[in-house]
């Protein structure tokens, strides 16, 4: 039987970990490392506002000042003397794929982008290393308010950089850890979207973000802001090819959902397993309003990844649907905060873990209830399958709770693969890794089937090559 297609596209086992000889005359590349001078140099390349510019600098000396987090695994590799933080085609964004450089537009069609976005997609945006190559909406889309543009574009616009300026790390504070410092400083790329009132997509946006650079980091900004009685499904997906060097990840996501709205936000992230994925997504849900996270995180050295809730409004509600792969070499540290401040709110937390030759997975959540938000409830369920005895998987919840008027669940479950549902498939004619492969994919089925199909069957696929080694 025909292998069903995925977004992706099929291309062998090295699906993600393609590269293109790139003639260095038709990229621009600052030198390694994180100065004062370098920063000037991204804001000049940029042409920032002069208050973008000042704002690069304070969150620079931020980051001077603040310590490395003090959880999560070991960043020991990553030292950002050894990284770019800024590498761009001197080929400007395009509004027509026709238009995008061929090199880059040979990656993103292997990567099925242009064939997604015909079928299934309101509005793409595709960045490559440090900046969006290709922007697009439809027509049908703009007509009714809604804003999807590059975030660059949105910070230099008469209508809306008085927004961004208002709005830009207000959730995510550079003090707030010392890679939200960084990120101030040299951020680049990245999409604004606006959904008017009352304005609800039938169809998602998607951004793609493509670290091909060696020894880079990517600093994406996204900033999407959904009105009262607006809905919306945002998607981003990210990739990257194997270097022998580290990279770096450390884009931020700010949501902001206000009265009667309704957001989701479906992530497929497949780095490269020398990347340092240290990402950070924080949510503002006002009243009668709801956000939906939906994350599946495959790839990286290390990743540091907990999407952030703050339920400001009565009746504001927050899901998690989360899962992980792990396999050797790698040590994810997932998982995700609600932050209930505000009366009968609500949050499901559900994680699922996978590990095997020898990964590790550190579950990490924090569910915090004020002393106002009575009436509030909170659910935490987190799983973890390890698939053999070299594997890892933690569990570090927290909860503070600082009212008796509500109601507070946690559960956690480890466990490995039955022999007896192995025996089960392979005495019907199975082989023992496909049997494997088939209970491992309904273990993730409850995070799939939230997902788009073609993502689903994408996410699917991803986990079919790390049960086979090949990724």
């Amino acid at each position: 039987m025909k292998e069903e297609k995925t977004l992706i596209n099929d291309i062998d086992n090295s699906i993600y970990d393609f590269r293109y000889t790139e003639s260095e005359k038709d990229f621009i590349r600052l030198e390694s490392g994180l100065t004062e001078d370098i920063v000037k140099k991204i804001s000049e390349e940029k042409q920032d506002p002069e208050w973008m510019r000042d704002f690069r600098l304070k969150c620079l000396d931020i980051y001077n000042t603040l310590r490395e987090p003090e959880w999560g695994p070991s960043i020991e590799g990553l030292d950002m003397k050894n990284i770019a933080t800024y590498v761009r085609h001197k080929s400007n964004m395009k509004g027509d794929w026709k238009d995008v450089p061929d090199e880059i537009k040979d990656t993103f069609e292997k990567l099925g982008i242009p064939e997604a976005e015909r079928k299934s997609l309101a509005g793409v945006g595709a960045q490559y290393d440090s900046e969006l190559v290709y922007h697009n909406v439809r027509d049908e889309v703009a007509k009714e308010g809604v804003i999807y543009t590059d975030f660059e574009s949105a910070l230099k616009s008469e209508e809306w950089g008085p927004i961004v300026k208002e709005y830009f790390m207000t959730l995510v504070p550079p003090k707030d850890h010392k890679f939200a410092a960084l990120h101030g400083a040299v951020w680049s790329g990245g999409s604004f979207v606006y959904v008017p009132k009352g304005v609800k997509l039938s169809f998602p946006l998607q951004s793609y973000f493509r670290l091909n650079a060696k020894g880079a980091g990517q600093f994406e900004h996204t900033l999407i802001i959904v009105d009262e009685g607006a809905d919306l499904h945002f998607i981003e997906g990210c990739s990257a090819p194997k270097y022998n060097v580290a990279n770096l990840h450390a884009g931020c996501v700010e949501l902001f959902v206000k009265k009667n709205a309704h957001l989701r936000y479906s992530t497929i992230e497949n780095w490269s397993k020398n990347m340092y994925n240290l990402n950070t997504k924080r949510a503002r849900v006002e009243e009668n309003a709801s956000i939906e996270w939906v994350s599946g995180s495959f790839g990286s050295h290390v990743s540091y990844l907990y999407p952030e809730s703050d339920l400001v409004g009565k009746n504001a509600k927050s899901e998690f649907t989360g899962i992980t792969f792990s396999g050797k070499g790698q040590n994810l540290d997932t998982g995700a905060k609600m932050v209930h401040l505000a009366p009968n709110t609500s949050s499901v937390i559900t994680t699922k873990s996978i590990s095997k030759s020898g990964g590790m997975n550190t579950y990490r959540s924090a569910v915090y209830i004020a002393k106002n938000a009575v009436g509030s409830k909170a659910s935490v369920s987190c799983q973890s399958l390890m698939l053999d005895s070299q594997s890892r998987s933690d569990t570090i919840p927290s909860m503070e709770v600082f009212t008796d008027e509500c109601d507070i669940g946690h559960e956690a479950k480890i466990g490995r693969i039955s022999n007896d549902s192995i025996f089960y498939l392979m005495s019907r004619g199975i082989s023992e890794d496909e049997a494997k492969s088939m209970i491992v994919s309904g273990f993730a089925n409850p995070v799939s089937k939230e997902l788009p199909l073609e993502y689903a069957v994408e996410m699917n696929n991803l986990i079919r090559l790390e049960m086979k080694g090949t990724m």
